[in-house]
């Protein structure tokens, strides 16, 4: 808790969000207020600035249901969700669902999933392209990266989906998670981002505790299973 407040008491700006580098920026970066929402509510951070940091989230969401740091002013303001943003600001959004009981992040995570499967997870809701090929390619610790696992996971800890009712839009990337399934029965780390790292949690191109772990219960989710 009391890491939890140095990053809010360093981070908070008056827009609402997280700006780490207010002499750079004067506006605060969505992947960041997503990913930290996302910390101090599953630490039971009860400070009214959590609070703000969630409306603030919430009102970045743009009209495709999509999140993207570049749409806000002096960033480019780009017209098209990000799966990268929107990741974060959803996990975010779940934790502060469930810390608070809050319907209007519940609300905001429906338009979020939405903009996910209309896109397959993966590809261009335009061309049926894979956006990129590194959102197939499954990382741990993804950092602020998407791929196709992460967002899996997303959808199983929220339990939207499946349950008798299962969309058909997640069928194409549940498949890709079953053929990365080595005869061992384990998934390998396929990808890792550069960054600061105190200590290597696995090595590329072996398996992968985390991704089997992420694998397992989203195929088990898929299949009705309660884990």
């Amino acid at each position: 808790m009391r890491a939890c407040q140095v990053l809010l008491d360093a981070g908070f700006w008056h827009d609402g969000g997280i700006n780490f580098w207010q002499r750079r920026y004067k506006r605060s970066e969505t992947c960041v207020s997503g990913m930290l929402l996302a910390v101090f509510c599953w630490f039971g951070m009860d400070d009214p600035r959590v609070d703000r940091l969630a409306e603030h989230v919430v009102a970045q969401q743009m009209a495709d249901g999509g999140w993207n740091c570049r749409a806000m002013p002096g960033y480019g303001r780009a017209t098209h969700g990000s799966f990268h943003t929107t990741i974060s600001a959803l996990e975010g959004l779940l934790e502060y669902e469930r810390f608070r009981k809050s319907r209007v992040a519940r609300e905001a995570q429906a338009r979020g999933r939405e903009f996910l499967l209309a896109h397959r997870l993966f590809r261009s809701h335009r061309t049926g392209n894979i956006v990129k090929h590194e959102m197939t390619r499954f990382s741990f610790p993804p950092r602020w990266h998407y791929d196709v696992l992460r967002g899996l996971d997303y959808f199983w800890e929220c339990g939207a989906g499946p349950r008798g009712h299962p969309d058909k839009r997640l069928e194409e990337a549940i498949a890709l998670v079953k053929s990365r399934r080595k005869d061992d029965g384990r998934w390998v780390l396929q990808n890792r981002y550069p960054g600061k790292t105190f200590f290597e949690l696995e090595n590329p191109g072996e398996p992968s505790r985390w991704n089997t772990l992420r694998a397992l219960r989203v195929l088990r989710w898929w299949d009705g299973v309660v884990a």
